[in-house]
């Protein structure tokens, strides 16, 4: 797999929450195997920023639709269904790596 997955990682602020998620999607994408680019920024930023990317990252609530998938990371940060969460953010990016 010589592709590399490009994810947007979004929280409200753009910094707090998405960096500490980016750092754990880093480290499961790194014992999955799968080479990552990883930007972050602000829920409001998600509309003009997917277009350049595979996937997309919130640690909030996202009300928009866009055409990409996106993945509610929160339980990265809270623990709570973390493991189910790590798998999930596997399988999107596997599969859009396929796609």
């Amino acid at each position: 797999m010589s592709k590399e997955i490009r994810i947007l990682i979004a929280c409200g602020s753009g910094i707090a929450t998405s960096t500490v998620a980016q750092e754990k999607v880093k480290r499961i994408l790194a014992e999955a195997g799968i080479p990552a680019r990883i930007t972050k920024g602000t829920v409001s930023q998600i509309q003009s920023l997917a277009n350049g990317v595979d996937v997309v990252m919130v640690t909030t609530k996202y009300p928009g639709t866009i055409d990409k998938p996106v993945v509610q990371v929160f339980g990265l940060i809270s623990g709570i269904n973390e493991d189910k969460v790590a798998q999930q953010v596997v399988d999107v990016c596997r599969a859009a790596l396929d796609a």
